[in-house]
This record gives structure tokens, sequence and C-alpha cells, in this order.
């Protein structure tokens, strides 16, 4: 029998001001940097779990809600949802927070997939994720779903390969 790790033991946070180096010219976050901190925070939520390296096999969704002004604080919380054998769903809330007036808000939500990894570089297993709050119950009930449109957004994307693979494309 696989050994079962709570959700909670995934969890993991991460918060940092929005510097102007990090806006574009509206003054909001960049995306590509919020995704950058989004998959960084969820391998290590994905690690805390399989307890060895991780890599990222997709970047499932990215939902930008609200824009993330400068001056802001972005905190990232993320948390492993569902397993397979070998692989593991990592949900990741964005929070904006505007620091003058204490404001708080989801600016972004996003679901990614990693997959463990052994001493060789191969696919190897991890342990079962265990919900307990109701919440997390309900993340891990739908993430059955979810993990269905991957596999056929992912046969889709192989079908996209072989047609811009062949000669002439």
């Amino acid at each position: 029998m696989r050994e079962k790790r709570s959700m909670k033991d995934t969890l993991s946070i991460k918060t940092g001001y929005v510097l102007p180096p990090d806006t574009n010219h509206h003054g909001t976050l960049f995306g590509g940097k919020l995704m950058a901190y989004i998959d960084d925070i969820a391998s290590i939520s994905a690690t805390k779990l399989a307890r060895k390296p991780v890599v990222t096999a997709s970047t499932d969704s990215v939902d930008f809600l609200k824009p993330i002004r400068v001056g802001d604080a972005v905190t990232l919380e993320a948390m492993v949802t569902y397993t397979g054998t070998t692989s593991m769903e990592v949900f990741v809330k964005v929070l904006s927070e505007n620091l003058m007036t204490g404001e708080k808000e989801v600016a972004a939500i996003s679901f990614l997939t990693f997959v463990a990894l052994d001493e060789s570089g191969h696919p190897t297993a991890i342990p079962e994720v265990l919900p307990e709050t109701e919440d997390e119950k309900w993340l891990n009930e739908t993430a059955v779903n979810r993990a269905s449109h991957r596999k056929a957004r992912k046969k889709y994307s192989k079908e996209l390969v072989e047609f811009f693979s062949s000669p002439g494309k």
C-alpha cells in the first residue's frame, strides 16, 4: 500500500513586493513573471510531497483574474491536490494585497502537473495525497475531471506536433 501524506503538509507560501522592474507599461505585474513565481512555488509544494526531484510536466491553466499593481504584495499559496502513481496536480492561488489599505483579492489561479524523478531521471512512485478539509476534498474530487481535460489536450498537442512535423510545414 502506498504511503499517504496530508495535503496540508504540501502547503507552500511565498510573499513578495511588486516593484517597478517587475511591471509592464500599465504598472501591473508582468504575466510571465507571475508564471515563473507560480512554477517556482508549485515545484516546492510538489517536492514536499515527493521528497524527490520533480519536473513540470505541464502548466494546465493560469487564469489572470485581477491586475497586480506596483507597490502591492503578491502572495502565492500552493498545494498538491491530486496524485497519480508518479505525477501530481498542484493548485496555486495568487493573492494581491494593497499594503496601504489592506484590501486583498484573488488575482490568479493555476493548476500544474509535476512528475517525480528517481536518481536516473526516470518517473518514480510518489505518496498518495490525503485531503482532510472540505476545501481539500473538493479540490481532490474535482481533479479527475481536470485530469481528463489534460489528457485530451495532450493528445491534441501530439497531433499538432505530427501535423507541423510533416514535410512542407
